[in-house]
């Protein structure tokens, strides 16, 4: 196998803005290809990062590097410039220390399906019951979400041990009821809406791929002083039991399912002495998204659940290595 030379953090701008400017979809060929390469990394995650299951696939936990800066990003829900800011902003050395290996991305889901657009909702949802014979309104919808996925997987494919993307519960492109998946709809009828969008007009062969994708996605990423999955854990799960996800449709739904207030007692302070060595411990953190904030995050579990979830703004955590984590220190905006 040839050794992996440093990614040119130049190039990895420019395919990013000229995803960010596009008003399309990108090419069929092109967005298939795309999907194809992403699930093979997928597939052959590095094992001393994502130990493999039973199956022989890569299991759905991510160990990350212990000793650099990590980077949360919680629900994208269809926003594109919020990944294009992270990694390209002006004063962002993101991708540069991506190149360098001291820098790690954990994505916390939900990447499809945008907030707050209820009338290009209502108005794609009309097309949707005319069978999309006419789509202006989904094709907005979707342009938007298809865009922040590619960019996702594009940067899966450049930084494939230091990039990464946890399902989140909106991941269900095929608005399934099973594998810890439910059918989603909130202004409308998102999941069906999507699903329909991308058998008929993206394509049966994207479609497939892309569920092969998001079966392919972990669930939970440990640092060394902290943890995140997408939603709070409904209980407490163990290694063995994450790492066998692909058959355990309970870990699937209880770490990217659960609502405020459903988690059992203790389930947070029982992961963190689960996952975190017991000199980091007491100062641990359980990072997650799932249901919006106000602000830059709200504290559950007797304040070591940090919820960082805010629609109307591009909210992060930035883990330093080899300091205590100061919350509102850690969790801030970007531009």
């Amino acid at each position: 196998m040839k050794k992996r030379t440093m990614v040119d953090s130049d190039k990895v701008k420019q395919r990013l803005a000229f995803i960010k400017k596009r008003k399309s979809f990108p090419a069929f060929s092109c967005f298939l290809s795309l999907l194809k390469k992403t699930n093979m990394i997928l597939e052959n995650e590095n094992p001393d990062i994502r130990p493999y299951d039973s199956q022989g696939l890569p299991g759905g936990i991510i160990f990350l590097h212990p000793d650099i800066k990590t980077i949360l990003v919680p629900d994208l829900h269809a926003r594109f410039k919020f990944i294009y800011s992270l990694v390209t902003g002006q004063r962002s050395e993101t991708l540069i220390l991506l190149a360098e290996k001291k820098c790690q991305i954990v994505c916390l889901g939900d990447g499809l399906h945008s907030e707050g657009h209820i009338t290009r909702w209502l108005r794609a949802y009309d097309e949707y019951r005319n069978g999309y014979k006419r789509h202006r309104y989904m094709d907005e919808e979707m342009i938007s979400g298809l865009k922040t996925m590619e960019m996702i997987m594009y940067l899966k494919t450049m930084y494939p041990d230091y990039f990464h993307y946890l399902k989140g519960n909106h991941d269900n492109i095929a608005n399934e009821k099973g594998h810890g998946n439910y059918p989603f709809y909130k202004y409308a009828d998102e999941g069906a809406m999507v699903a329909g969008y991308m058998m008929k007009i993206i394509g049966e062969e994207c479609f497939h791929e892309y569920y092969r994708f998001e079966k392919n996605l972990p669930l939970l990423a440990v640092g060394k002083n902290f943890i995140a999955s997408h939603a709070e854990p409904s209980r407490h799960f163990i290694k063995s039991a994450v790492i066998e996800y692909r058959s355990r449709p309970d870990v699937t739904g209880g770490l990217t399912w659960t609502d405020n207030n459903a988690a059992q007692t203790g389930s947070v302070m029982d992961m963190l002495r689960h996952y975190i060595k017991k000199e980091y411990r007491d100062q641990a953190f359980y990072f997650g998204g799932h249901r919006p904030v106000a602000g830059n995050y709200s504290l559950r579990a007797n304040g070591r659940y940090v919820q960082i979830h805010n629609p109307k703004q591009f909210t992060i955590a930035v883990i330093e290595p080899g300091t205590e984590i100061a919350v509102r220190k850690a969790v801030r905006s970007i531009p």
